[in-house]
């Protein structure tokens, strides 16, 4: 009996979008600019919903880093970060030396996730990315276990550096020094419970 020869699989190449390319989209009308959408690896990722807790948190670390930083230091939220041409993720908080648009790496002092339901899409994706654009400083905020994860001293796409703090702590970012400790408490405690256990981010 003659066996059937083996399927050759063809090397199936994934279409890698760039951030000139999705400009291009959102200006003819394709996309809008409230779809929640970022660019990771060419691809655009729909973000998850956001929760009560989710929301609370990053207006509690918007009003203290605001309150906090001088006139040169931007805080931008919810807003792109341009790493390269296939990368604008948008985390929930940036502190950058760039007073005039979207930040790059090097104007980054500190970048924060704020992670329920992503928390290891947070780790494992964008967290490595970070690591490779050089960012030198990233925390991601578990809304679920009531900790901060502070990440430092990156190399290739790990940081060298990681420690956890939680509810009876305080965190200090490395730069700028004027935010100084912030309790965690002031950041985590005290959250509302999501209205919906289904719609996390």
């Amino acid at each position: 009996m003659t066996e059937l020869a083996p399927a050759l699989t063809p090397e199936v190449q994934p279409r890698r979008f760039t951030a000139d390319e999705v400009q291009a989209m959102l200006e003819a009308g394709i996309l809008h600019e409230d779809d929640p959408l970022e660019l990771i690896d060419g691809q655009l990722v729909v973000m998850s919903p956001t929760n009560d807790p989710h929301i609370v948190c990053i207006n509690r670390l918007n009003r203290l880093f605001v309150e906090r930083t001088d006139p040169e230091i931007a805080v931008s939220v919810q807003n792109p970060v341009r790493i390269d041409e296939h990368n604008e993720p948008e985390p929930d908080a940036v502190l950058s030396t760039n007073l005039r648009g979207a930040p790059r790496p090097d104007d980054v002092l500190l970048l924060v996730e704020v992670a329920d339901s992503t928390l290891a899409y947070d780790r494992d994706v964008k967290r490595p990315l970070y690591a490779r654009a050089g960012i030198p400083e990233v925390w991601i905020v578990n809304l679920e276990a009531q900790q901060i994860e502070v990440h430092r001293d990156p190399d290739g796409d790990v940081y060298r550096t990681r420690h956890l703090v939680g509810l009876d702590d305080t965190v200090t970012p490395e730069q700028p020094a004027s935010v100084s400790e912030i309790p965690v408490n002031a950041v985590l405690g005290d959250l509302p419970a999501p209205e919906d256990e289904g719609a996390a981010d």
